[in-house]
């Protein structure tokens, strides 16, 4: 079994949004920041490859309240961040969804 080290997300030296003078200056800090997702969302799917090998039977791969748990901590943290829940939760449920249908795909291939 290999043991990954933690991934650290570097972001491109980039303008603060509140600094931004030219489009050019937004689109690069999306642009970093959106590579910054994609590794963390790489590292998140590594997880759920974890939930799939480690739960016991298919029926327990989607789960109701660990759903609802997930939302209500997202939304927490939402606010303090300056996030918007009406990005926060839709975006959220989304990432959900698929998460638990990769999980249901990953629990699938492993127990051929």
């Amino acid at each position: 079994m290999s043991v990954e080290s933690p991934t650290i997300v570097a972001i491109d030296a980039r303008v603060a949004p509140e600094e931004c003078l030219s489009m050019a200056e937004v689109r690069h800090g999306v642009d970093a920041l959106d590579r910054a997702l994609v590794t963390l969302l790489a590292e998140r799917q590594r997880y759920m490859h974890a939930a799939a090998r480690i739960k016991p039977s298919r029926d327990v791969v989607h789960d109701d309240a660990r759903i609802e748990d997930v939302v209500a901590k997202v939304l927490a943290a939402a606010a303090p961040a300056g996030l918007s829940p009406d990005i926060a939760e839709p975006v959220w449920r989304t990432l959900i969804d698929r998460c638990i249908a990769h999980e249901f795909s990953v629990w699938d291939k492993t127990r051929v």
